[in-house]
């Protein structure tokens, strides 16, 4: 592949405002009597900008939902951000990115530029899994500016991202495919990367609280630049230079639509019981408690000023349910089957 000479945070924007324009179409083919994403575009007084393509169907008069789309909601966001980030963020992200060479202290705070894609999918039927995904890249830069005609001294940069599979009701076919399509796209640059990703998202993924995953797995990565790096071992063959994980980037964004279609696709027409969609609300109410309570990224992202919290938020459902001391997801159940692997997390491929 020939080298761009277009800068890395130009490259990744190009990209990620195509394959978010891919992925909204795909949804869109798949059911074309609901109405189409809104597209929302922002943006950010204190620097950058960004798009929120989201679906969540308008109820009627009289609250009852006015079609049976696939999706009951979903979002698939773009930011490209720039600013300074304040001395608090920089503590939290030494603490999440402990082989960043960040200053501890840096009076004023630091110029940071972050680009990124971030989707979350919720159909309706309770047998079509929710799904996530989210690549981004982000640069630490000296502050002060930098020389006329020259690019700013890079501190720090990297990428991460990955992908991950949240079904109510377990189909072991769907988790293979799921798994497969990414270790192909993976394998093709390092062999060492799936199984180690892979396990990261089972530990990532994890709600302490309930001891249990969020969901069946997939990707997580974070921190990958050219440096050491805490899952992969410096012996090991994989990308090291910016273009070679912005390849691998692209090839973990364009497997989203294989990964994700055919599940839905299968499974978005089947019959379901009051019994499924009470037990759909009540896993999304796990789902909720993670990205709540949890997860790092949407803490991060509530802490930058100008955040926009419409969009932040956007990966939460249209509907949840919280039971005190549910007698769903019992052994023998088929709810049952799904906390088998939740509590213990399985290989797929």
């Amino acid at each position: 592949m020939a080298k761009s000479a277009k800068p890395m945070r130009q490259q990744v924007e190009d990209y990620i405002l195509a394959l978010q324009d891919e992925i909204v179409s795909g949804f869109e083919v798949i059911d074309p009597n609901s109405p189409p994403f809104k597209r929302d575009s922002w943006i950010r007084p204190q620097g950058g900008s960004g798009q929120s393509c989201v679906f969540a169907m308008p109820p009627s008069e009289d609250g009852a939902v006015a079609h049976q789309s696939i999706l009951e909601k979903a979002g698939v966001n773009i930011s490209l951000v720039h600013g300074t980030l304040p001395p608090a963020a920089i503590k939290q992200m030494r603490a999440d990115h402990t082989s960043m060479p960040l200053p501890e202290n840096p009076e004023g705070g630091l110029p940071f530029f972050a680009a990124g894609l971030s989707l979350v999918v919720h159909p309706r039927n309770p047998n079509a899994p929710t799904i996530h995904a989210n690549y981004r890249y982000f640069e630490i830069t000296e502050p002060g500016g930098s020389d006329a005609g020259t690019e700013p001294k890079l501190l720090a940069w990297w990428f991460g991202g990955g992908s991950d599979l949240t079904p109510s009701y377990l189909f072991e076919e769907d988790a293979v495919h799921f798994h497969k399509t990414l270790k192909t796209a993976c394998d093709a640059h390092g062999t060492v990367l799936f199984p180690a990703f892979k396990k990261w998202c089972d530990e990532y993924f994890y709600i302490p609280h309930r001891a249990e995953c969020r969901g069946v797995g997939g990707i997580f990565f974070d921190d990958l630049n050219e440096g050491p790096h805490l899952r992969l071992a410096d012996t090991e063959k994989r990308p090291r230079t910016p273009a070679e994980i912005f390849t691998l980037v692209q090839a973990l964004g364009n497997s989203f639509l294989p990964s994700y279609l055919p599940i839905l696709t299968r499974r978005h027409a089947m019959p379901y019981t009051p019994l499924q969609r009470r037990w759909q609300l009540v896993r999304r109410g796990r789902y909720v408690e993670f990205n709540l309570v949890v997860d790092r990224g949407t803490k991060f992202g509530l802490m930058t000023p100008g955040a926009r919290i419409e969009s932040i938020l956007m990966s939460l459902p249209e509907v949840a349910r919280w039971e005190y001391m549910t007698e769903l997801g019992g052994e023998g159940t088929e709810e049952g089957k799904l906390m088998d692997v939740l509590r213990t997390p399985k290989d797929w491929h």
